[in-house]
Order: C-alpha cells, then structure tokens, then sequence
C-alpha cells in the first residue's frame, strides 16, 4: 500500500506542476475562446498498437503450476511431471500405454524426464493492445482521460526430453530433444489520468499524461506439444474424479500508475490523432507476492469529439 500512496503523491504533484502550466497558457491564450469553445466536451475514440510485456510473471507458465492454495508446486507435484511421466508416461499403471515413447520413437520408458529438463526460459511475446479511449477536455489543452485497454498475451519456452543412449554413440547432445510449451494470457487495463497538450500550433502538439491504472490479469492457457502430441496442462486446474474441489486459475487485481508521452494532431474541430507511448507500472497478480513492474506500449490514438 505505501507504493500506491508513493504514486498517488506523485501523480497529484505532477497535476498541480502541469495545471500551473496549463493556467498561464490558458492566460496567454485568452484571445481565442471560439476554439476553446470547439475543443471543449467528452471524446471517445480507439487505441490500437504494440504492447511489450515484462517477463517477471512468464515463469508462471513454466509448466509447475499452483496448488489448492495458490502456492507454487514442487516438480513432483508439478503439472508437467504429472502429465509427461505419470499420465501420458503410463508409470502409473503398467497397463497404461507410454505415449511419449511412441511420438519419440523410442523404446517403452527408455526416455528421461526430470527436474533439470524444466523450461527455464520462458518469455513473453510483443502483442497488440487494443481500446476504448474517453477523455474530458476543459479546454484545448487539458484533459481528463478515461481508459479501457485489452491485450491477449504469449508466452512461449522450451523444455527438453533425454533420449536413450543409441549404439555405438558417445555424443550427449543427441540424446538431448527439445520442444515448446506455451501459455496464454488476458489483461484489462483500466486507465484514469490527466493529460496537457504543450505549445500554440492549432494542428501539432506534443503532449503528456499520467494516472492511476488498475490490471486484471487471467491465466489463459499452458499446453505442451511433443512431436504432434498435445497436453494440455490447464486441465490440471479441474481435475477430473473430484467434483467437489477445483483448482482455480490464478486471476488478480494489481494497482499501479501509467504515464505517456506523444504528438497530438487536431485534424479539425471534430477529429484528433494521436501517436502515444505509454509506460505503465503494473502489479500482475497471478503469482503470489507479485511486484510493481514497468511495461511499455506504442499506439495510435483516434478521437471524436461528441
């Protein structure tokens, strides 16, 4: 909590700097009320642009998964080691078929599956970020901002299997297959702030913004394929055979604070296009004890004035 108050003083301190600026150009700019008068009123419009994420949160989709109480799971009871060794490695049961043995090719439980062959580099994909933008204008140049943004995330790793020992060879690394799990995630970035154009042009201006922002965040997805066979990993939050319990997808509300900078273009009293990068400090709580950190974005802006 004192993080949030750290970034609600600043924000409130930055709105006070900026509305000092705003007053005297407003003084400055008395001689053009008609404009004023124009600009002024509710705008709504879209964003569309590139979302860049941080990878803190990705090893959330490295394959161990959460357990009934949120808690990370050991490889034991990791979700890939129950899928790979125990369900589709058929050790549980001698009746059970190896089907990882059959898409690699090998001998029946000749393969190795262990802690050491765990993802350890997942990384999160560039995606598109997609909104609703709003914003009040007092006057030409300061604006109140409302904000509702949606990415749909990737994340993409590898992990690896150990094939048995062939004849007549010594090289390790050919034993050594590696393949891709990947994972899935949703955002909603909900956005209230303030933003000040600088400068007297009519048609160009540079601008900047900043305010509170509010994430929810959702586990989507986590599957593995090896050589054509698919698992998915998410089953294991529904279990199948325990009606009465489920193991739900870790989903959270994180609060932080956005800013942004960019080139404001007034088309005509009624259309203005904006170029913006926006850098926001996002608490992504899927994962226990989740921290405050930076993601970016670049987009452009349409609005229309009602």
């Amino acid at each position: 909590m004192s993080k949030i108050f750290k970034i609600a003083t600043i924000f409130l301190l930055m709105i006070n700097i900026v509305n000092g600026i705003a007053q005297e150009t407003t003084d400055e700019g008395s001689d053009k009320p008609s404009n004023d008068r124009s600009q002024k009123g509710f705008h709504v419009g879209m964003l569309v642009g590139a979302y860049f994420a941080n990878k803190y949160t990705a090893s959330s989709y490295d394959g161990y998964g959460f357990d009934f109480d949120g808690n990370r799971n050991s490889f034991e009871t990791s979700f890939m080691n129950t899928k790979i060794i125990h369900q589709y490695g058929g050790y549980d049961n001698n009746s059970q078929p190896d089907q990882i043995a059959a898409v690699l090719g090998v001998d029946y439980h000749t393969w190795t599956f262990d802690e050491s062959n765990m993802p350890v580099n997942m990384r999160y994909a560039p995606a598109f970020i997609l909104g609703l933008q709003g914003r009040y204008t007092a006057d030409r140049k300061n604006a109140i901002l409302l904000n509702l943004n949606a990415v749909k995330l990737t994340i993409n790793g590898n992990f690896t299997i150990l094939l048995p020992q062939q004849a007549n060879s010594t090289q390790v690394n050919n034993r050594i297959q590696t393949f891709g799990i990947k994972g899935g995630e949703q955002r909603l970035l909900f956005q209230a702030g303030y933003q000040h154009l600088f400068g007297e042009s009519e048609t160009f201006n540079f601008f900047l913004e900043g305010g509170l922002n509010v994430t929810l965040a959702k586990f989507d997805k986590n599957e593995i394929l090896i050589n054509g066979l698919y698992i998915d990993l998410m089953s294991n939050y529904f279990p199948a055979g325990y009606p009465n319990t489920i193991v739900k997808k870790p989903i959270g509300w994180g609060f932080g604070a956005f800013g942004g900078m960019g080139l404001n273009i007034s088309l005509n009293p009624k259309c203005t296009v904006q170029l913006v990068y926006n850098p926001t400090y996002e608490n992504i709580r899927i994962v226990p004890n989740a921290r405050l950190k930076m993601q970016n974005s670049v987009g452009l802006r349409a609005y229309y004035n009602l």
